[in-house]
């Protein structure tokens, strides 16, 4: 079961999220809707408090990669969800997990599978 750190700045679209994470069995670590908020719940929840990270790219004016850094800094895969085109992520995340926007079931459950899994 994993346990999932979402970042992400709609509410009901982080309410769908978690819904689908739900039916998946993964556990929900947090769920923030600013980057302030991800930032805090990373920083309580530390490195053994969660598997993967849903980071939504833009938080209101706000690009996720400060927060992305530090996750990746602690070796945890990231899953960037995005509404834009995944080719408009830095290059140093060229690798990383893309889910669209709007959240399917299918494409959550295959970037979870695809996500590494958590040393």
């Amino acid at each position: 079961m994993q346990r999932v750190l979402i970042v992400e700045d709609e509410v009901l679209i982080g309410l769908v999220l978690e819904d689908i994470l739900d039916m998946l069995g993964c556990t929900i670590a947090a769920n923030s809707e600013s980057l302030e908020a991800g930032t805090a719940a990373l920083e309580t929840l530390g490195p053994d408090g969660f598997d993967v990270a849903i980071l939504d790219v833009h938080l209101g004016n706000d690009p996720v990669y400060p927060l992305a850094d530090r996750i990746a800094a602690l070796g945890k895969p990231i899953i960037f969800a995005t509404g834009s085109h995944p080719d408009t992520l830095p290059e140093r995340y060229v690798g990383a997990g893309v889910l669209e926007k709007p959240y399917a079931f299918a494409a959550v459950e295959a970037a979870l599978k695809l996500a590494p899994a958590a040393g």
